[in-house]
């Protein structure tokens, strides 16, 4: 009788314990935050209750834009982009998520002021994307695309967007521009 109440308590606070509250800045394959890959329009007040959602709309479903929602903090410091997947629909859920904030952080700590070298060294690079004015360096692992500017580039890579680039062409110096999360279900 003794131990099978012991063994409860001793459940009970290793239950207790290991609960774990989520850093509203970290960013996984399914979260930024608090924010989830199911999260709908409708609760992003809910999400970010202590912060301003400022709602930018393109044009209307039937002309295919998307509406865009910034978020901002008290301050007016803007963290994040946040696209739905559907225009003009509250019940759509986030498509993708730009991340502007540095304190915004991967568990292997990649943020907004991180260089390729981080991006190479925690995560397998799934492809890469030779742009106009940036290189597009995409992680699936994380459901993540990070952008990089040309002028991080050697001068000779710069200006040929025919060129195939390989990770070895990026400098491990090259700083990132901005990165997103893609939840395209």
């Amino acid at each position: 009788m003794r131990q099978s109440i012991y063994g409860i308590i001793l459940i009970a606070l290793v239950t207790i314990s290991c609960k774990r509250e989520q850093d509203p800045f970290e960013i996984g394959k399914h979260h930024v935050g608090l924010l989830t890959d199911s999260t709908q329009v409708k609760d992003l007040k809910a999400v970010f209750p202590n912060d301003s959602i400022v709602t930018h709309t393109g044009g209307d479903e039937f002309m295919g834009a998307k509406n865009d929602y910034y978020i901002f903090e008290k301050g007016g410091k803007k963290l994040l982009v946040l696209t739905p997947k559907n225009a003009l629909d509250s019940t759509s859920v986030i498509e993708n998520v730009q991340i502007i904030d540095p304190r915004y952080k991967t568990v292997s700590n990649i943020t907004t002021q991180s260089t390729f070298r981080s991006i190479r060294s925690y995560y397998k690079i799934s492809k890469i994307n030779n742009m106009i004015n940036t290189i597009l360096v995409s992680v699936n692992e994380l459901n993540a695309t990070f952008s990089i500017d040309k002028k991080e580039l050697p001068a000779n890579l710069r200006f040929d967007m025919n060129l195939n680039i390989e990770e070895t062409h990026i400098p491990d110096d090259a700083k990132i521009k901005y990165f997103f999360i893609n939840w395209n279900n």
